[in-house]
């Protein structure tokens, strides 16, 4: 168990000089503040004091000032930094002056949904399956190798994701394995099964120390949904199950059921797309994400489930006999760009929704199916095919804002509408080649 007094003395065997406090825009944006590490336990006791009055979504008229409060159990030393400049690092919850959570916190816009989802009788589970590419320093844009799916090989790329698993493994990072994807220069770590909070600072913490390994090598390291048209798109496919509160029982598992799914199973999964469209625009939050989703290998297309079909939204995969309580659904639309805290929230918030409401699951769609009923297809609603059209679909869902709440819900859609205006306003380097000279 992590408590201040065994932080204070890892501080002092160590020889830990430096202090970072990471917390989040709304966009998913690691901010910092760093201390002496004097000050650590001052700052454990009370907190300390920041001007959030430029943060991404933070600002308010009568109120800039706040607090950050460390979560103990996020303490973890910085491998990456010079012994000289040691530095450990925790994970904040943003407060007001006045001791209360911050409406425009993502942290504690997760904290709160999962308090909901225990208030029902549920811990809520995840596990994500984080994709990047590592290019080489410097343009035009050239991938760190040449290899494709699952290669294997005693090169280069090989040894960086053992250097990468092996720094996580340092932070206390549990990772289930790693492999590289289809993509040339593009790789898959995925993280074991965890809480949904610490799911979500594994997420955070992962992009930020797999970008500082990959410059320590002098590569770059992107969690860009789609960094080049002549390659597929980076996902984060994120497996997602409840389970019972108070025995830690899986409460998804079904055995008399032909998908192996029980009825709070099945009426969650409904939930999440009945609000799939929505979240979309938390889950795919980039103008470049619409690159991705409905035109890269394995991204998904159709608002729809299966065990096997890798344009579903959402699939439940094998379960062997013996293994039910580890029974799941892998959404496949969120990318590694999202804010791991707000996504989490939202997924969440969807599924819950289908349980409250008890709404129905519509069958299941898988490839067999698709090969032989075409005229489906063509009934089948569809995820957004850009950011603008996922922006319209959340403003129009109740449940998905009401996830983000109105404080968040409000300055994510304006940050968000004038991404994709400026993105619109562009002239590009296709339009010219293509136009320029035949009218």
């Amino acid at each position: 168990m992590v408590t201040k007094e065994s932080i204070l003395a890892a501080v002092e065997a160590q020889q830990i000089r430096f202090i970072d406090l990471w917390f989040t825009d709304i966009t998913g944006m690691v901010k910092s503040v760093t201390m002496p590490s004097a000050e650590l336990e001052d700052v454990i006791d009370s907190g300390t004091h920041f001007d959030g009055s430029s943060i991404e979504g933070f600002a308010r008229v009568a109120e800039s000032d706040m607090i950050l409060i460390p979560d103990i159990d996020t303490f973890v030393v910085l491998p990456w930094e010079a012994a000289e400049e040691r530095t450990a690092r925790l994970i904040c919850n943003v407060h007001t002056l006045n001791g209360e959570p911050f409406i425009g916190d993502p942290r504690n816009v997760l904290i709160r949904t999962l308090k909901q989802a225990e208030e029902m009788g549920f811990n809520y589970k995840t596990g994500m399956e984080l994709e990047f590419f590592l290019f080489r320093a410097g343009m035009p844009l050239t991938p760190q190798d040449n290899a494709s799916y699952f290669d294997m090989s005693m090169d280069f790329a090989q040894s960086m994701r053992r250097k990468m698993v092996a720094t996580l493994a340092s932070m206390n990072i549990a990772v289930d394995s790693t492999h590289h994807e289809i993509g040339s220069g593009q790789h898959e770590i995925d993280f074991k099964y965890d809480h949904a909070l610490a799911s979500a600072d594994k997420v955070l913490t992962a992009r930020v120390a797999l970008k500082a390994v990959a410059t320590r090598h002098q590569l770059h390291c992107t969690f860009m949904p789609r960094p080049d048209a002549g390659l597929p798109g980076s996902g984060m496919h994120t497996h997602q199950s409840l389970h019972d509160s108070r025995t830690d029982a899986n409460v998804f598992a079904e055995l008399s059921d032909e998908n192996g799914l029980s009825p709070l199973a099945r009426h969650f999964l409904a939930g999440q797309l009945a609000h799939a469209r929505a979240m979309c625009a938390v889950l795919a939050p980039l103008v470049n994400s619409y690159k991705r989703l409905g035109t890269s290998f394995e991204a998904p297309v159709y608002v729809t489930w299966a065990h096997i079909n890798r344009s579903a939204l959402i699939r439940v995969p094998h379960i062997g006999a013996g293994s039910e309580s580890h029974t799941r659904l892998e959404l496949r639309c969120p990318d590694p760009s999202s804010n791991p805290y707000l996504a989490s929230a939202v997924m969440l918030s969807a599924g819950l929704d289908g349980i409250r409401q008890q709404l129905p699951l519509p069958n299941a769609l898988e490839e067999t199916l698709v090969r032989q009923d075409r005229s489906r297809m063509r009934t089948l609603e569809v995820l957004p095919t850009s950011l603008m059209e996922a922006l319209e679909a959340l403003n129009q869902d109740d449940v998905v804002l009401g996830a983000l709440g109105p404080y968040i819900s409000d300055r994510y859609l304006a940050a968000k509408r004038q991404e994709a205006d400026e993105y619109n306003r562009q002239v590009t380097a296709w339009e010219v080649e293509r136009y320029f000279n035949h009218y």
